[in-house]
């Protein structure tokens, strides 16, 4: 989750140029503070302090950035003072990464406006964003028009593009894996792998019977096999969890982890009802919520969309993401309700957790066969939810973000739950239900719709709802 940004330090002559110098270091001290790494010209790589003002200053800034492509998470556009519009575009256009970027205009001070220290960063500004529009180069922009570096808001921007940069970084190529066949009572998990991959997001299938049939030949004594179960054991409390589900559970853990590790994957979705329980004797529950406290987020039912909405406010947040259902009312109030699952929820959203079994399918497998579910209340908290899915009637990706909370109020259920109040939740419940959106969310315990609306709606070009209360 580090994060590195190529830097662009616009400079027009006719402006006092010995504040780019005096900016760089501004600049560059607040980017280490913050553990930002940078890739920025030298000082005597360009006319003036690494600052781009002719096209020659924007070739050299544009050709270090291609040097680095594999590494820059995004970009930076300071202007010290006015700045050369046209050579900050042409930067960005030469070096062609296709990243995010910000402008940021340095303010001025009121006390220091003669000729040798005014800035007119306030305007350069918006020349300089409005080249960028001409250029067909997204941008995003600082809650300040004009900002000093050295400020919490200034780091609060870059706290949030860094969100940005690496929402648009972990989704653009990513890899999920469904292991089995959607279940046939979830038509509202279908989509379209065609749509997905127009999106820079792959599809690696597999057969349930094949990760199963792994998973029978493995020896209780197979060294993958006794490191998941220390894992597992180390994970939670298996307490009055029969011994022989807990070995099938560590065996299908290490099946699922080689053929991941193998298949280079970012996230997964996997086969849940009741294939799993009847042919195997264990619900992957576990192994999925282990999956998603190590960031590799994991959804069952094969929901694809799920697991990228998880995916995305992971890797804005840093933190896991859980699959949710919209579940219930809660009482007569209409801005709370109940989230829930079976549950494969990441230890972290509780407050306290165990190895269950998984009451719903128990009716049907029984209760031997259905061990694996990792059960209890979801901690108070604010979160963000996320639903991802593809629309193939219209051929292109949509969704919707907000923030919520969840809440003290106590509940006397299973599984993984929590009551949550959402700020005019009847008015996201009825975009949902009127647009055909899945019962399904992603959740985070973190505040980060902003960031992740923008990287989706933005720069990625997805149709996204900001549901904001």
């Amino acid at each position: 989750m580090n994060l590195t940004l190529g830097v662009v330090i616009g400079n027009r002559g006719f402006f006092p140029s010995h504040l780019c110098e005096t900016g760089r270091q501004v600049i560059l001290d607040t980017l280490s503070r913050l553990g930002i790494r940078a890739i920025v010209p030298d000082t005597d790589a360009t006319s003036f302090a690494g600052a781009v003002e002719t096209l020659a200053d924007a070739r050299v800034c544009a050709e270090l950035f291609k040097q680095h492509r594999d590494e820059i998470d995004g970009i930076l556009v300071t202007l010290p003072n006015f700045g050369d519009e046209k050579a900050v575009a042409n930067t960005i256009r030469w070096a062609g990464l296709g990243v995010p970027v910000l402008v940021h205009a340095f303010a001025d001070d009121p006390n220091q406006m003669a000729i040798t220290h005014r800035r007119d960063s306030f305007c350069g500004k918006m020349s300089a964003c409005n080249n960028l529009s001409q250029y067909g180069i997204p941008y995003s922009l600082t809650q300040l028009h004009a900002v000093d570096p050295a400020t919490p808001s200034f780091e609060a921007d870059l706290t949030r593009f860094g969100q940005i940069c690496r929402v648009v970084r972990g989704m653009r190529g990513a890899r999920v894996g469904v292991i089995g066949a959607r279940p046939a009572a979830f038509n509202t998990v279908r989509f379209s792998e065609k749509i997905l991959e127009a999106a820079h997001i792959s599809v690696e299938t597999v057969d349930l019977s094949e990760i199963l049939g792994q998973a029978k030949r493995m020896g209780d004594d197979d060294p993958p096999v006794k490191e998941k179960l220390e894992k597992i054991q180390a994970y939670t409390s298996v307490e009055g969890v029969p011994s022989e589900a807990v070995m099938r559970i560590a065996k299908l853990g290490a099946v699922i982890d080689r053929w991941s590790n193998d298949n280079a994957l970012d996230a997964t979705a996997i086969q849940c009802w009741t294939a799993m329980e009847e042919f195997y004797g264990v619900a992957p529950c576990t192994v999925m919520s282990m999956a998603s406290s190590n960031l590799y987020s994991s959804a069952c039912e094969t929901d694809v969309g799920g697991v990228l909405g998880m995916h995305a406010l992971a890797c804005a947040s840093g933190t896991p993401s859980a699959l949710l259902d919209w579940n219930n009312n809660y009482g007569d109030s209409p801005d709370k309700g109940v989230m829930f699952h079976c549950s494969n929820l990441p230890r972290d959203f509780f407050l306290e957790h165990t190895m269950d079994y998984q009451q719903i399918v128990a009716g049907d497998v029984g209760k031997d066969n259905s061990y694996g579910t990792i059960v209890g209340r979801i901690r108070p908290s604010p979160f963000t939810l996320c639903r991802v899915s593809t629309d193939d009637s219209r051929g292109c990706m949509r969704g919707y973000v907000g923030e919520g909370r969840f809440t003290e109020d106590t509940l006397e259920t299973f599984g993984g739950y929590g009551v949550f109040e959402i700020p005019n939740l009847q008015g996201l419940l009825h975009y949902i239900c009127k647009n055909g959106f899945e019962h399904h969310l992603a959740a985070n315990l973190s505040q980060t719709a902003d960031a992740v609306h923008e990287a989706l709606s933005h720069y990625m070009g997805w149709d996204m709802h900001w549901h904001k209360g």
